[in-house]
């Protein structure tokens, strides 16, 4: 696989502002094809402030000395929107879903560290919606992999659009049925600026997050919490893990209330009877 290492971080508005101008032009479909290159960013160190505001946007403590388990996928963001931004890749940029991702954390994660970032896309696969791209990131500290995630991003084509607020499948990461709710621990009221709040601090301005208006235009009737903030959410609640999956069942509709349900082999994320997010802390 070719590698192509760069010099400082991309800058995001150029790559969000190109992938959006691009949008309209891509055709996608499972045999397309797709970006072969391993971008790496090498000397990557964390913001203290930025850590600190998506800390509180999503729940977790504050000051801690390693980073949050999901941190990484946002600091490698700027990587991957490079590499979705670009001509070679075939999915609209503009209302991609994130449908799923697998974390695995290989030690803990100093906030002072300086890390190497890369990503690369491994494949396209069929989905019964339209086509799923899975984008693969590591971190790297002192030569050795801490830190590894693989996300999974919809983008919806074809036939098969019911006019929901997103509805996305039925059974959960772990296989459990969506008829098996888990003990609800607490009860979550989002307000409407959610999306807006996780993008300033992830750099994550999809327009189906922002407004009902801007998600309106990709077939959402309000806008949607991003999967990773409500995936950080409830990783708050439960507690530190070393390995995670979850599947991002239905979107969040903005505003609204959600409850949280858990148990000591992962958590879930439910509304009106309805399964938004569903976690797995096994092992895999």
């Amino acid at each position: 696989m070719p590698e192509v290492t760069l010099a400082a971080p991309p800058a995001l508005t150029p790559l969000l502002l190109r992938g959006a101008v691009r949008s309209p032009f891509r055709r996608p479909h499972p045999g397309a094809a797709f970006p072969r290159d391993r971008l790496v960013l090498p000397g990557v160190r964390v913001d203290a402030v930025r850590l600190a505001r998506y800390e509180r946007a999503c729940g977790f403590p504050t000051g801690a000395r390693t980073l949050p388990v999901t941190y990484p996928h946002v600091l490698a963001f700027p990587l991957a929107m490079r590499l979705m931004s670009a001509r070679a890749f075939p999915l609209p940029l503009l209302g991609l879903v994130h449908t799923s991702i697998s974390v695995a954390r290989h030690r803990p994660l100093p906030v002072g560290g300086e890390y190497e970032l890369a990503v690369h896309v491994p494949g396209l696969a069929a989905h019964r919606r339209g086509t799923e791209a899975t984008v693969v990131t590591e971190a790297r500290l002192g030569g050795a992999v801490v830190w590894e995630s693989a996300s999974t991003y919809l983008a919806r084509h074809g036939d098969g659009s019911d006019g929901s607020d997103g509805a996305d499948g039925a059974d959960g990461a772990d296989g459990r049925s969506a008829a098996e709710p888990l003990p609800v621990r607490e009860s979550w009221r989002l307000g409407a600026d959610v999306g807006r709040r996780y993008a300033g601090v992830s750099g994550d301005r999809n327009p189906i997050h922002l407004s009902a208006a801007t998600a309106r235009l990709f077939g959402f009737r309000r806008a949607v919490a991003h999967g990773m903030w409500t995936a950080a959410r409830c990783l708050a609640a439960f507690g530190d893990v070393e390995r995670v999956q979850v599947a991002f069942r239905a979107p969040v509709p903005l505003p609204g209330c959600v409850e949280y349900g858990a148990s000591e082999k992962g958590f879930e994320l439910r509304s009106a009877g309805r399964l938004h997010l569903v976690g797995s802390v096994r092992g895999w």
